[in-house]
């Protein structure tokens, strides 16, 4: 017998998709801005992210839920005006996808948790590669920086 509860679950994939929607188009920004010598790093990036957006809507919809629809944009946290904006950018992307699915992990079990554990070293993995360093917290650092 499960102790997750089914709503729970459903709102910390919703969650988790809609942090997918904002990476993927965020990683659209990224892409254009880079620079030739990350450029396949981000088409990488914008890849996987599609990939685990596709995963999450058929997850939900697997659950009984209705997929939440991306927006027809985002607000990025900054100016991205050249390459090295675009880095940084891409560091704060995954520094939020990860802190989504470190919620998603909390929620679900099972497959669905190995899954969310999986996103979210996937996600830890890329930010370190775009910052050039680590966190001792993936997915838990951003929340100690809010709350200053």
């Amino acid at each position: 017998m499960s102790t997750v509860d089914a709503a729970g679950k459903l709102d910390a994939l919703q969650a988790a998709l809609a942090a997918e929607h904002a990476a993927v188009y965020g990683y659209g920004v990224v892409g254009g801005r880079v620079g030739d010598d990350r450029e396949n790093e981000a088409a990488a990036a914008h890849a996987a992210h599609r990939a685990r957006r596709d995963s999450l809507v058929r997850t939900v919809r697997d659950l009984g839920g209705e997929p939440s629809a991306a927006a027809a944009a985002y607000a990025l946290p900054f100016s991205v005006p050249d390459a090295a904006a675009a880095i940084r950018l891409a560091a704060v992307l995954e520094d939020r996808v990860a802190g989504v699915y470190s919620d998603l992990v909390r929620a679900v079990d099972g497959p669905l948790r190995l899954e969310a554990a999986g996103a979210l070293r996937e996600a830890a993995v890329r930010a370190v590669r775009w910052r050039g360093s680590g966190v001792a917290f993936p997915g838990l650092a951003e929340r100690a920086a809010d709350q200053d």
